[in-house]
């Protein structure tokens, strides 16, 4: 019998070490296997997609306010919809498109540019009236809205799914998975990497690469490098199976107060919503003082979701920067640490593109894309980059 991921013995050495084994260190392990990138070693403390990965499904998207967003969101699309192939599994994929709930003539004004800029892109999105929106969703209530921008090509998959597909895909590469250990400390000299400490022994390697999610603050911080990430938890509801069925829905979103709901393959609804009163941590316990807010907010915009009783739900961690979106890049001051974090929401629909670019800058080729003002120190007195399609 093949031996499990826990029980792979820890090498000695390795040319790069991944910390996280989520959807985007699983990711980079991949691109990084299958570019013939030497000793490939990744690292998770738990298991993998134990963090915010292990949400039961995640959006994949298109829709964003930044051009930077959009591509990475366009480039991990086709990657999507061609996973089947390489790296080889099956994510289910279900593209049915976003729809966001737009309530008063600001909003339209910020989509509307938002629109242009994607479509200038090669993103379908478009504008649609209130009763086209309740056409595609037929929860909505059309009074309640002046708009909504919805694209065609958007949709949800199988976060697990994937990182067991990359993961897969990497060990057959030559990478190395090991699980239930994490890293207790970095050693450093003369600004270069010497080695990763964990439990279960030590490992020599100049490059580390740090996808750790809402816990890459700390890892950063052994390394002496800044990494502005925040745990923030955030919460999702299940319906359980609805009689009748639901029908096949877009995943809609209520721009103002972030609710959103779309179909679980369990044959009911899921439903979130981003809790104004929820505090920075590391909780991840499911509980239930978000559902007032969010039947107050369903009843203005889907008053049969407003009634609708839950079985159960799911906690994670949202990973946060202070502009909402990512930092990826490698530390000018110490040689061969490369980041990719902060995703604030976005990292599982963003990991195809990012497993690519990390790829790049570890080999240092030209990525597809300059991700050069997504570097963690752009907070040092630089101009922020804000990103207006948010959930």
């Amino acid at each position: 019998m093949a031996p499990t991921a826990v029980s792979v013995p820890l090498p000695e050495q390795a040319d790069v070490v991944i910390i996280g084994g989520g959807a985007i260190g699983a990711s980079i392990a991949f691109h990084l296997a299958e570019a013939g990138a030497g000793r490939v070693l990744l690292l998770e403390r738990d298991r993998p997609a134990s963090g915010s990965s292990g949400k039961p499904i995640g959006g994949v998207r298109a829709q964003f306010s930044d051009p930077l967003n959009i591509r990475l969101g366009l480039r991990s699309l086709d990657a999507w919809r061609n996973f089947a192939r390489r790296p080889g599994a099956d994510v289910g994929l279900e593209s049915v498109g976003y729809l966001f709930l737009l309530g008063d003539d600001s909003e339209l004004a910020t989509f509307t540019r938002g629109v242009e800029v994607q479509n200038a892109l090669g993103v379908p999105s478009r504008i649609i009236g209130p009763r086209a929106a309740r056409d595609l969703c037929p929860y909505l209530d059309p009074r309640g809205i002046v708009a909504a921008a919805f694209s065609p090509t958007d949709g949800y998959a199988l976060p697990k799914a994937a990182v067991t597909g990359y993961l897969r895909a990497a060990r057959r590469l030559g990478a190395t998975v090991r699980t239930r250990c994490p890293v207790t400390a970095i050693d450093t000299a003369d600004g270069t990497l010497q080695a990763v400490r964990t439990p279960h022994g030590t490992v020599r390697t100049h490059t580390v690469v740090c996808c750790a999610g809402a816990w890459s603050g700390a890892i950063g911080a052994m390394a002496g490098v800044d990494l502005p990430v925040t745990p923030l938890r955030r919460q999702i509801a299940f319906t359980g199976p609805l009689d009748p069925a639901p029908p096949r829905i877009p995943f809609t979103l209520d721009f103002a107060s972030t609710l959103y709901f779309h179909n679980d393959a369990a044959g009911g609804l899921l439903m979130g919503l981003s809790d104004p009163a929820q505090q920075p941590g590391f909780g991840r316990r499911f509980t239930r003082e978000w559902l007032p807010p969010f039947r107050t907010a369903a009843a203005r915009r889907a008053p049969r979701l407003a009634r609708i009783p839950v079985v159960g739900g799911w906690a994670g961690l949202y990973e946060m920067t202070p502009d909402r979106n990512a930092l990826i890049g490698e530390a000018g001051h110490l040689g061969r640490f490369l980041y990719a974090t902060g995703f604030s929401g976005h990292g599982f629909l963003q990991a195809p593109a990012v497993g690519e670019i990390v790829r790049d800058l570890y080999l240092r080729r030209e990525p597809f894309l300059d991700v050069g003002p997504l570097a963690a120190t752009r907070f040092d007195g630089r101009a922020i980059r804000p990103e207006a399609h948010i959930i």
